[in-house]
């Protein structure tokens, strides 16, 4: 006997946002051990947010598809995480400065901070409109000139940044899950930019 065809299922519109938002917090546990690499982050935040940007578009996508993306995004990305590690200890040993009272430190001191700020930024939205085959230094440049010229996405992103830094502050392994947030904030950003 045959059987008649199954309809797709589609979910309701709060149903939808809700499998969003849990594919948001699994995205972040999948960056969080992608990250582990202490130099691989911006390859993580950029499989993530490709996955995402998969999910959102239903395109299917994932831990395979997630893997891959990182593996990819891996061979340019190591070396933007290491020079970001490289920049923090610079802002670091400014704010070291600024604290051991030179004079102008604590001018120097915030400047730093806010430069690292600006730097962390930048590298999640080049992070979120990463594909294969694209440059990071071309990601990152024009990162930088949207992080300047779009003050407002960029002030979202570092709201997300703070929900990160709030939740670990409150239950540490909370900032996990939310590191997909973050991404999502991130991909949301460079989608409202590019439809301005």
């Amino acid at each position: 006997m045959a059987q008649a065809p199954v309809k797709a299922r589609r979910l309701s519109f709060g149903g939808e946002r809700f499998a969003v938002f849990a594919e948001c917090l699994l995205t972040g546990v999948w960056i969080a051990v992608a990250s582990l690499g202490v130099v691989t982050y911006p390859a993580a935040f950029a499989a993530g947010a490709r996955h995402l940007r998969r999910r959102t578009g239903h395109e299917g996508g994932g831990l395979g598809e997630f893997v891959a993306d990182f593996r990819t995004a891996l061979r340019g990305g190591w070396a933007v995480g290491l020079a970001g590690w490289v920049v923090a200890a610079v802002v670091w040993v400014d704010v070291l400065a600024a604290r051991a009272g030179l004079p102008g430190g604590p001018l120097v001191g915030a400047v730093g901070v806010f430069a690292l700020i600006g730097v962390v930024v930048a590298l999640l939205r080049a992070a979120a409109v990463w594909a294969p085959g694209d440059s990071w230094r071309a990601l990152l440049a024009d990162a930088g000139r949207r992080t300047v010229l779009d003050p407002a996405g960029s002030f979202l992103i570092v709201c997300g940044l703070g929900v990160v830094a709030l939740s670990a502050t409150f239950v540490a392994p909370l900032a996990v899950p939310v590191l997909g947030a973050v991404a999502a904030a991130a991909v949301a950003v460079e989608e409202r930019y590019r439809h301005r």
